[in-house]
């Protein structure tokens, strides 16, 4: 299986900028995976998709305002760090640039109250730091910080909320679970009104989840890790979902990754946490979920893979296809796709 299977030709015009004004008025494409059969609706029709008694998961978890800009202490360059993963006692696995800059011992100051010190190197960018702070972290990094944005969106977002699903509350993300961004509070509760059951995990996203695979055998390429975590009240019904054969139905890929995740390593769903490194491509067997929302993917990314694995891959490349032809808006701000 080739790297060069997931391709697929992608007009630039058709990367969104900016998110729409309103988060359920975005395009959704209906891909029935049995018979490959496409439908057109808006968003917030996704309503007349769902049954009673399905259970929709949703990623739960909060997108840092990981981008800093600050200055190496001895030379006053400019530096950038993004943070990528809590190693604990403040310290943080980073991707800085320039990063040949940044040897161990090199302090970045982004402000009076905020600087950080290189505490070991890692590959393609990858630095330890140890952040040091007069005050309240995050109240900190909420002041300084920026969205760390996908890099094939060049537009400055005006409203920090418009890159969080509007019930992320676990802090810890690198990115947004991007197929989450499309539902507002009135859709969940119009989805819960009609007797579908909303249950949350959290996994927070790393910037390893976009980037394309740059490996030529799919096989070969090794996924990074995040950090997940299932409640018991999910698990719980999540069992009982499964025992009486109702739809479990997964918002997002990260979603689905700690659900299929959480089934691979036991025999049912169970409260726990851990990190997970699954790499879901075709010819895996999905024992989870039964229905996906997602968005549209970037051409030969682990994104792409996954959703031709639960759909069929010739049946995914035509709906892109499709959604390229119908003009559709493409990756993080983009449109949604739902796989039933």
């Amino acid at each position: 299986m080739r790297t060069d299977d997931f391709d697929y030709y992608l007009p630039e015009e058709l990367i969104a900028q900016v998110p729409i004004k309103e988060r359920d008025h975005s395009r959704l494409l209906v891909l029935d995976k049995k018979t490959g059969e496409i439908t057109h609706e808006r968003f917030d029709h996704i309503i007349n998709y769902l049954n009673k008694g399905d259970v929709l998961v949703v990623n739960n978890t909060k997108v840092l305002p990981a981008r800093l800009i600050g200055t190496k202490e001895d030379t006053n360059a400019v530096i950038e760090v993004l943070m990528l993963k809590d190693l604990g006692d403040n310290k943080w696995e980073c991707l800085s640039k320039p990063a040949k800059r940044i040897k161990i011992g090199t302090i970045v100051k982004f402000s009076d109250e905020l600087s950080a010190k290189c505490i070991d190197i890692g590959e393609e960018g990858i630095r330890h730091f140890e952040f040091i702070y007069n005050g309240i972290f995050l109240e900190i990094l909420d002041r300084l910080g920026e969205m760390p944005l996908p890099p094939y969106i060049h537009e400055k977002l005006k409203d920090k909320d418009r890159y969080q699903t509007v019930y992320a509350k676990e802090v810890g993300s690198a990115a947004a679970p991007t197929a989450g961004l499309h539902f507002t509070t009135d859709l969940i509760e119009k989805i819960k009104e009609k007797g579908i059951i909303f249950e949350e995990i959290t996994l927070h996203v790393g910037l390893g989840t976009f980037r394309p695979v740059s490996v030529e055998d799919v096989t070969k390429h090794k996924m990074h890790s995040e950090f997940y975590t299932i409640s018991k009240k999910t698990a719980d019904a999540l069992n009982k979902a499964k025992k009486e054969g109702r739809r479990i139905i997964s918002v997002g890929t990260t979603t689905t990754r700690t659900l299929e995740t959480v089934l691979r390593d036991n025999l049912e769903f169970k409260e726990t946490s851990g990190w997970t490194d699954i790499f879901i491509y075709p010819g895996f067997e999905f024992k989870a979920i039964d229905a996906l929302i997602t968005n549209f993917h970037l051409p030969k990314s682990t994104l792409v893979m996954l959703v031709s694995a639960f759909a069929d891959k010739e049946k995914i490349m035509k709906a892109y296809s499709e959604a390229v032809k119908e003009k559709y808006r493409f990756f993080s701000f983009g449109d949604a796709m739902f796989i039933k």
